[in-house]
């Protein structure tokens, strides 16, 4: 018995020294070398903290640019996605009710030009960005509700539109919602 338990009770100390000092100090430290020492990027707004650069928020008036659904209701602590498949009918329902909450909020765009990611929660529930096409189906409703030429707010959308080199181009939602707000003078 001694055989096996000193041997056991050696690879739980090392384990526990692994695991619980040296892994999470290397992950400490490399957070220090990150953005923000590891805390995060924040928005600011007219001196005010609004948000984190890579945290989604829900956007739920007309003259803000809507973010993709979230099924935590955006709750950082607790991202998840619905973990229900494609044929289940309570996520057909509620795919079906934010289409169709898209559609009444934005008259004149076919339901074929709808994208997926403006019905469908992300696997995290707290997706920041949007693609271009994400953005641009929803200029009409915006530029509608706060008066401005939809011209300037395409343009808007095309400033901050990040390309990249390995992936698709997205929009940070929160990013262009401080940049209407700059832009109208709220």
């Amino acid at each position: 018995m001694k055989q096996h338990l000193l041997p056991a009770f050696r690879l739980t100390l090392v384990l526990l020294v692994v695991c619980c000092l040296i892994y999470p100090a290397l992950v400490w430290a490399g957070a220090q070398l990150a953005p923000n020492g590891g805390q995060g990027e924040t928005i600011s707004h007219r001196g005010r903290v609004v948000g984190y650069d890579n945290v989604g928020q829900k956007f739920t008036r007309p003259e803000y640019f809507w973010s993709r659904p979230s099924a935590v209701d955006y709750n950082s602590a607790g991202s998840a996605g619905s973990n229900k498949g494609p044929s289940n009918p309570d996520y057909q329902a509620t795919v079906q009710a934010r289409l169709d909450t898209f559609l009444l909020q934005n008259p004149g765009v076919p339901k074929a030009q709808v994208p997926a990611e403006l019905i469908t929660a992300s696997g995290s529930g707290l997706d920041p960005h949007l693609s271009p096409a994400g953005a641009a189906v929803q200029v009409a409703r915006v530029a509608r509700a706060r008066q401005l030429d939809a011209t300037k707010v395409q343009a808007l959308v095309a400033q901050h539109t990040q390309h990249s080199l390995l992936g698709p181009d997205r929009v940070n939602v929160l990013r262009l919602n401080v940049a209407l707000d700059q832009l109208s003078g709220r």
